[in-house]
């Protein structure tokens, strides 16, 4: 037994060194303690982009989606200090926030270590190793049929600790409801998913692990009773009506990662890593051809990628007031779409003999077929350098240089210098400010390396006929920050950013397929400011973000295919906003501990996203309060359980975060309506 105990205790300790390893020096951080993310009107079932949009400066969308300071996606997860490989984006989320007991989301100007993904960095950690032996299970159950069941354990034996959480969740709302209507149409959804961290000690200096997860969701494609054929009908099959379209999307994921971390000497520790991560995602349209006739194309899609890779840290404590750190990262992607199309003809193309519509619009032939798969290999690999200089007490200063090169469709790379610094003006105040220089590879799944003139001549021709290579986005990012700890319960932050950036990386759904495709803007301007204030005592909690920001993009350079001439003219000569811009966001929670329940209650408000011609119309703006109560019951039979009543869209405010129209933009997308919530922990 006292063996064991020394081991926990080494692990605890190893944890804490790798913490104290990741230098965060001129990067602006947003904790989220468990105690956190139980408090949260979902608790620790909470999907974990709710969680994200917690934190300033983060903006919802349609599917799930979540922009940090103007990004449309480029998040890096990572559990552990241990990079988590991206997932094929789509709506789904592929991370379970039980296994969470700290997050963290860093932005700004990010020391060198960090690459490949700058946006931000979700940094999650697990319970320490064999600490807090035990577990739970709880079972929800609510509105449209939404149930969920989900359980987490974690223990040790001898040198050995394990850590492991699971979850199935089914709903009658898998997708955002394209209409306002209280309940959508053709909209379930099954998602599992599951995550672990096995534990080894080899020494009480060295440690190896296993993190594995998986998830696998299914979802069906809401309909739109309000739909119009956009093209055609058929005199053989006849036209489907809008409300009895039959779509789905499966999304499955799954990753490994083994990592050895060991503690060589006072002066020196390192962490390395072996990684593998598997993506799939595969739409199918409606087997009537309802695509087809609502909008020109019935797509039959698939998205899978499948990488590999290492990830390698040093860090060297050299003199009492600097420490080297070295990383390495080398990926290699195997990528490939299958993209079945059935269009009709409009005239003679490579595909095409005639038109098959007469002229009324009526197909009594049917449909073209046409296949336009790709598949490829790519590599990435970066390798930085960096010191932490501490000059005074007060005063810590980190500087280095970071080295990506990307070969995908195209070949680039970049050297990046990084630097920022903290003061410490008082013990009770903070500055903080960063220089960095990012360069960000497209996801090779996101290509759309369609060939257009395949199309040609077919109702899903396009009016631009040009498709530039993709390009990796390269941008400049200033960052500063004060944090005031005006007294043991209340602590204020604020913080100011500015990104100038080349060939801006964005993503769209373009067509019937909700699947996103990659495009690049020539130059982008992004900047902001954000505010948080965060107080606790023993009874309250509460905070409070305040963010204002603005996302701009001139001139299309890659995927011009998928505009119109007017938008493209429009954009080479005009700022226009990106869809997913948002000029002022609001979150914020209150809870507090009874004798008898807790109480807790979040909100979001947002001035409303982008539509319209090139972007150049608002929506119209929302606010979302959600509530929970949670009361502890103690019983002989079943031990502690936790009950909690949970209403999501407190006030059932029906708002609309996407109509449509805008960039990339392909379906009216509603916030959820009024959600009551029952469920009950055991805890054991």
């Amino acid at each position: 037994m006292a063996q064991a105990q020394t081991i926990t205790v080494v692990s605890h300790r190893s944890r804490s060194d790798r913490a104290q390893a990741d230098p965060n020096s001129g990067s602006s951080q947003y904790h989220f303690s468990d105690t956190d993310i139980a408090n949260l009107p979902q608790g620790n079932a909470t999907p974990l982009n709710q969680v994200l949009l917690q934190a300033p400066g983060i903006v919802q969308d349609g599917f799930g989606q979540v922009h940090v300071r103007g990004d449309h996606g480029n998040l890096q997860y990572r559990v552990n200090g241990v990079l988590i490989p991206e997932a094929v984006t789509g709506f789904g989320q592929f991370l379970d926030t039980r296994f969470a007991d700290q997050l963290s989301v860093i932005t700004g100007a990010l020391p060198a270590q960090y690459g490949y993904r700058t946006a931000g960095i979700v940094d999650i950690h697990t319970r320490p190793p064999g600490a807090d032996p035990g577990g739970e299970l709880s079972l929800a159950g609510g509105s449209r049929n939404y149930g969920e069941a989900g359980g987490l354990v974690n223990g040790a034996n001898g040198r050995f600790s394990y850590d492991l959480t699971g979850s199935w969740m089914t709903s009658q709302q898998g997708i955002d409801n394209p209409t306002s209507a209280i309940n959508s149409l053709h909209d379930q959804t099954r998602q599992g998913k599951g995550f672990g961290v096995l534990s080894y000690d080899l020494t009480p200096q060295q440690r190896v692990s296993l993190t594995f997860g998986q998830s696998n969701n299914q979802f069906q494609i809401p309909d739109n009773p309000g739909l119009t054929p956009q093209c055609c009908a058929s005199t053989l099959q006849g036209t489907p009506a809008p409300q009895n379209l039959n779509a789905n999307q499966l999304e499955r994921n799954q990753f490994e990662v083994v990592s050895l971390q060991s503690r060589h000497t006072d002066q020196m520790d390192y962490q390395v890593s072996l990684y593998h991560r598997l993506s799939e995602s595969i739409y199918t349209p409606d087997p009537n051809l309802g695509d087809l006739f609502y909008g020109g194309v019935s797509n039959n899609v698939t998205r899978r990628d499948e990488a590999e890779g290492i990830q390698t840290d040093v860090g060297i404590r050299w003199r009492d007031n600097h420490t080297f750190r070295t990383t390495l990262m080398v990926q290699r992607e195997r990528f490939l779409t299958n993209n079945q199309s059935q269009v009709y003809c409009l005239g003679v193309s490579l595909y095409c003999s005639g038109n098959q519509l007469d002229a009324a619009g009526v197909a009594s032939t049917p449909p073209v077929g046409i296949t336009n798969n790709t598949a490829g290999m790519g590599q990435f690999w970066g390798v930085s350098g960096q010191d932490e200089w501490a000059i005074t007490p007060a005063l810590t200063v980190n500087y280095g240089l970071r080295f990506d090169q990307n070969n995908t469709i195209t070949s680039e790379n970049q050297l990046s210098p990084r630097f920022g610094l903290v003061y410490d003006i008082n013990p009770a105040t903070h500055w903080h400010a960063g220089y960095a220089k990012y360069f960000t590879p497209p996801s090779p799944e996101l290509i759309d390396t369609r060939t257009v003139a395949s199309f040609a001549n077919t109702t899903n021709a396009s009016l631009v006929q040009a498709n530039g290579p993709i390009r990796a986005e390269r941008s400049d990012y200033l960052d500063t920050g004060l944090s005031h700890q005006v007294s043991e319960h209340l602590t204020l932050d604020v913080d100011s950013y500015y990104r100038k950036v080349q060939h801006l990386l964005d993503e769209g759904q373009f067509g019937n397929a909700l699947i996103f495709s990659s495009f690049n803007y020539q130059q982008g301007r992004i900047y902001g400011l954000e505010f948080s204030g965060n107080w606790h005592d023993e009874r309250w909690n509460a905070a409070l973000n305040a963010a204002l920001g603005r996302a701009q993009g001139k001139g299309i350079e890659s995927g011009q295919f998928n505009f119109s001439p007017a938008e493209l003219a429009y954009i080479s000569n005009h700022w226009v906003y990106l869809d997913h811009d948002q000029r002022y966001t609001f979150s914020g929670s209150l809870g507090y501990r009874g004798d008898w329940a807790k109480w807790n209650l979040d909100t979001l408000i947002g001035s409303g996203l982008r539509a319209g011609f090139a972007n150049t119309q608002t929506m119209s703006d929302y606010a979302v309060f959600n509530g929970a109560a949670t009361h502890l019951f103690h019983t002989q039979s079943f031990g502690e359980l936790e009950g909690r009543v949970s209403i999501l869209n407190l006030l059932d405010h029906s708002y609309e975060l996407r109509n449509g129209t805008g960039i990339g933009v392909g379906a009216p997308q509603y916030g959820l309506r009024r959600t009551l919530i029952l469920g009950v922990t055991r805890f054991f």
